[in-house]
């Protein structure tokens, strides 16, 4: 099978790039303009297969990715490319919407004109999987225990209504043009290789350096944690085994309130590195509670049962033993994070 995947130098991509070069027979195309975040240094296990292969294209361009499509004839496209990450969209929304709502529907107008195209038998097994967020459920009530796949919408920042709006395009051009599309929404996912802007290794590598944790108002916000790798193998499964015009929710159930992360990071950086670069007794000692965001969700919890039901997915990793696995990661890849803080981004929290 040929998949085409979009936002594939991004954290989420690259980890389902590596998982499918390692794990199937499949050739993969990675289309990604490579803005701040995309980094191909995350590929490096994969780029000397001859079954990868890269371009670096803007999923704006229609033009582009309809040429592309035509050279690669994917069997599949993974869409994954995103502007996502909040304090970014408070900041700057314009771009979100740019590459979120337009982007996505450059590529569905694109992959509809390349679709319909296809023999018959080739038409009715090509899927175009559109990876999402469960942001755009909004703050989760307090009447409900988790997002399910019919929760409404309720986005509260503009990344997750960038996002939103994404998913209802895609979901559109499935009722109207017949397009087979899939829908995932997960939660929020931690592992190696990931932007040090994100809640995790930010914390990390803040404290490897002695600078300041910064906390969001309280830290009781609860997020559910999923380790990357347990969601790139949820997506490659869903993308065979799904069924056409459905959504899937893909959680981790790791629910953790915020502060509790932070207090998990710092235990295990006790462990793996009591020699702090700072004269403090605890790594801990360096949180430090900032200002709220505005429209910062409180809660947010995902259902998994019907992926675990329909596709027999369940998540293999714990928060505990994910976490242990990230820490230790980036103990263990200091040239591939020193890479990334050696550009313009420089350990502070953006927003």
């Amino acid at each position: 099978m040929n998949v085409l995947i979009t936002g594939g130098a991004g954290f989420i991509g690259s980890a389902l790039i590596r998982y499918i070069i390692a794990n199937t027979s499949d050739n993969v195309l990675n289309v990604d303009r490579l803005t701040y975040a995309g980094n191909l240094d995350s590929l490096a296990p994969v780029h000397d297969s001859g079954r990868y292969h890269f371009s670096r294209t803007d999923i704006c361009d229609t033009f582009a990715i309809t040429a592309l499509l035509e050279q690669f004839q994917p069997d599949a496209v993974m869409h994954l490319a995103a502007e996502s990450h909040v304090d970014r969209s408070i900041e700057g929304p314009t771009a979100f919407v740019q590459t979120n709502v337009v982007g996505t529907c450059s590529m569905l107008e694109a992959v509809r004109g390349y679709w319909q195209k296809l023999p018959v038998e080739r038409q009715k097994a090509f899927r175009f999987h559109h990876i999402s967020t469960d942001e755009v459920y909004g703050d989760l009530a307090d009447t409900l225990s988790s997002f399910s796949e019919s929760t409404p919408y309720a986005p509260s920042s503009p990344y997750s209504a960038s996002k939103a709006g994404s998913d209802h395009l895609v979901r559109a051009w499935h009722r109207t043009f017949g397009l087979p599309v899939l829908v995932t929404n997960c939660s929020n996912n931690y592992g190696p290789y990931q932007f040090p802007e994100k809640l995790i290794p930010h914390m990390i590598l803040n404290a490897l350096h002695g600078k300041a944790l910064p906390v969001y108002g309280d830290g009781s916000q609860i997020r559910d944690w999923l380790y990357v790798n347990d969601h790139a193998r949820a997506l490659y499964s869903i993308l065979v085994s799904g069924t056409v015009g459905e959504t899937y929710n893909i959680g981790g159930y790791n629910e953790k309130r915020n502060i509790d992360v932070v207090y998990a990071i710092c235990d295990l950086l006790e462990e793996f590195c009591p020699e702090k670069s700072k004269d403090i007794d605890h790594y801990s000692d360096l949180i430090t509670f900032v200002k709220d965001r505005p429209g910062h969700d409180s809660r947010y919890a995902i259902n998994a049962e019907k992926i675990r039901h329909a596709i027999g997915w369940i998540p293999l990793e714990s928060f505990e033993t994910g976490m242990r696995k990230t820490v230790q990661w980036y103990l263990d890849n200091t040239l591939w994070w020193q890479r990334v803080l050696s550009g313009d981004y420089r350990l502070k929290r953006l927003g």
